[in-house]
């Protein structure tokens, strides 16, 4: 009598390593200093802002000793043609954005850490 291993290639063998994918973004300041940024995380505002979200780190800064590492969020558009457009920054007094984006983000990092 054989013994049949059945393989199933289909649905088991996916790579779920799709959302760790990292995404860079090169940001200017005002000096003209480019620094690559790593994106940790878009966030769909456009139904309640109309306008995402990206929370960025710096790439490759190493947690400080309480470990910290400055992450920016910043609001960009999409231009019409469904490229991304400007990151515009986030209004210091708009709570309500930054409380969103809170929010999400407290989220995701509870999902990272599940």
């Amino acid at each position: 009598m054989t013994e049949h291993t059945h393989h199933d290639h289909h649905g088991h063998d996916h790579d779920h390593n799709h959302e760790h994918e990292q995404e860079f973004i090169t940001l200017v300041d005002e000096a003209g200093n480019e620094t690559l940024f790593e994106i940790l995380l878009t966030i769909d505002g456009q139904e309640e802002f109309g306008k995402n979200y990206v929370l960025v780190v710096p790439a490759g800064v190493e947690e400080d000793e309480n470990g910290e590492v400055e992450i920016q969020a910043y609001a960009y558009t999409q231009n019409e043609d469904g490229t991304e457009g400007d990151l515009l920054p986030i209004d210091e007094d708009s709570d309500k954005e930054w409380d969103m984006i809170e929010e999400v983000f407290n989220t995701f990092v509870e999902d990272e850490e599940a």
